[in-house]
């Protein structure tokens, strides 16, 4: 556990020591030794924001510092954190800030700061987690899928539901699956288990999972509230924990069962596959 703590934190040095210059993804998660479709969701788990919120807030802090304690010219500063213009600066550090570049040299201008992150453990009473090691045999979905970036996918994927449920294209909606593409970005999923008797619904498409080891976490209660809740426990305190194993495979797996009749019967899993050390 002590060694994949440090691994995430200096992952983050790795930020810090670079917000100057053009950051990877890839570099970022392989400090942390974890890929980039699994860094960029244990980072919005344990803190609140995406990467690049992260390192956004990060570099408008800064440049803030820097208009206020210096005499750089602003398009200096704007080239110096990675905007291609001064216009694009200032639209960034008003969106941060709330005032222009030129209000913040002003004495007595009010101003936004984030610290740099520090990872650290604390003891967290009163959590339960349901959860278990299964094997399963490779199997087959059906299903549509769009394309997400991870910045705005916990926006949008609830959009993608809404599209699906007006048009339900012979689906029942048992899986929501999430497959890498590029580490930035990755296909969604809302599926079904694969029946090759029956004929793959008009803009469907299959999609093969392999077998092997998973973690199934139970959910219960009014969905999207209680998978939200048990997703951060797991990116945030069951992970940091785990010991015999390690994640495997670039995807995750949602699965839902019918709704109760009182929703806080409602149960629903998420699921992560394993590979043993």
């Amino acid at each position: 556990m002590q060694g994949w703590i440090e691994g995430f934190q200096q992952s983050i040095d790795h930020i810090e020591k670079n917000l100057s210059e053009e950051l990877d993804i890839e570099e970022i998660a392989a400090k942390a030794a974890l890929s980039p479709f699994y860094y960029q969701r244990i980072f919005g788990a344990m803190c609140g924001m995406t990467v690049g919120e992260y390192i956004r807030s990060r570099r408008m802090t800064l440049a803030a510092q820097e208009l206020t304690c210096s005499d750089k010219k602003v398009i200096d500063i704007a080239a110096k954190y990675g905007y291609d213009s001064p216009d694009s600066f200032a639209k960034a550090f008003q969106r941060f800030h709330g005032i222009t570049p030129a209000q913040a040299k002003s004495s007595g201008a009010s101003l936004r700061s984030l610290a740099p992150l520090h990872i650290k453990i604390t003891l967290e009473g009163g959590n339960m987690l349901e959860y278990k090691i299964i094997e399963k045999a490779p199997f087959t979905v059906v299903g549509v899928r769009k394309s997400f970036n991870s910045e705005t996918s916990y926006k949008e994927i609830p959009k993608f539901w809404g599209e699906w449920l007006s048009d339900m294209k012979g689906l029942k909606g048992m899986f929501g699956l999430c497959s890498d593409m590029d580490g930035r970005n990755f296909d969604y999923w809302i599926a079904d288990l694969y029946e090759p008797w029956k004929e793959i619904p008009e803009g469907c498409e299959t999609y093969q999972i392999p077998g092997g080891l998973w973690a199934q976490f139970k959910c219960k209660g009014p969905l999207p509230d209680s998978m939200q809740t048990v997703n951060t426990q797991i990116w945030s305190e069951w992970l940091p924990a785990l010991q015999g194993y390690e994640l495997a495979g670039n995807y995750s797996l949602e699965f839902y069962l019918p709704p109760a009749k009182d929703p806080a019967d409602t149960e629903s899993y998420i699921c992560i596959p394993l590979k043993k050390i």
